[in-house]
């Protein structure tokens, strides 16, 4: 399997290709990731890995489409990210872009509002959000994330989205997604 770690910084993922922008880290690969094209060929992954990334790049769209580009047919694409309303996400100055549990719905064919912003197919395997500790210990993130058992349960996570995320805090977004491509 070829994984590759997009802003792997010091803690790449074993066995990845690191890919970075801070020659100060333990990347393989020095290249600006708001850059295109990266430098590698189309479908060359079978695994991307981005922890704590996307929410720094300053062109969300790009950069997915670029991390679609370089997936092989089936793989999967892994993001980590703070949700919106991390109580934490102002501390860094450097975080550009705001990440809810529908931020990618563009890139996935059933559920794209405007399905003309790109050719990008992806088709959601997970989506996991964690809250802060008190919520988690009530049991709210498990109410919330009831829809990766229960497809039919989708309404806890857009009620906690639409009118408790600003009260009961989200902590981290882990999406994972399948890269859907012609043959």
């Amino acid at each position: 399997m070829k994984i590759l770690d997009v802003g792997c910084g010091a803690n790449k993922t074993e066995g990845a290709i690191g890919l970075d922008n801070n020659p100060r880290t333990a990347a393989d690969v020095i290249h600006d990731l708001g850059e295109f094209p990266y430098p590698f060929s189309d479908n060359e992954f079978d695994l991307i890995v981005a922890n704590h990334v996307v929410e720094h790049v300053p062109d969300v769209m790009a950069f997915i489409t670029e991390l679609y580009r370089i997936t092989k047919p089936g793989g999967r694409i892994r993001l980590l990210t703070p949700h919106y309303t991390n109580p934490d996400w102002p501390n860094d100055p450097t975080h550009r872009n705001h990440i809810n549990s529908y931020t990618f719905n563009t890139f996935q064919h059933d559920r794209a509002v405007f399905d003309f912003y790109t050719e990008v197919r992806l088709c959601a395997v997970s989506t996991h959000v964690s809250l802060l500790n008190l919520w988690k210990m009530l049991g709210i993130q498990f109410m919330v994330n009831l829809d990766q058992r229960w497809p039919s349960m989708r309404f806890t996570r857009k009620f906690w989205e639409h009118y408790l995320s600003s009260i009961m805090r989200g902590k981290e977004l882990r999406f994972e997604f399948e890269a859907v491509k012609d043959t």
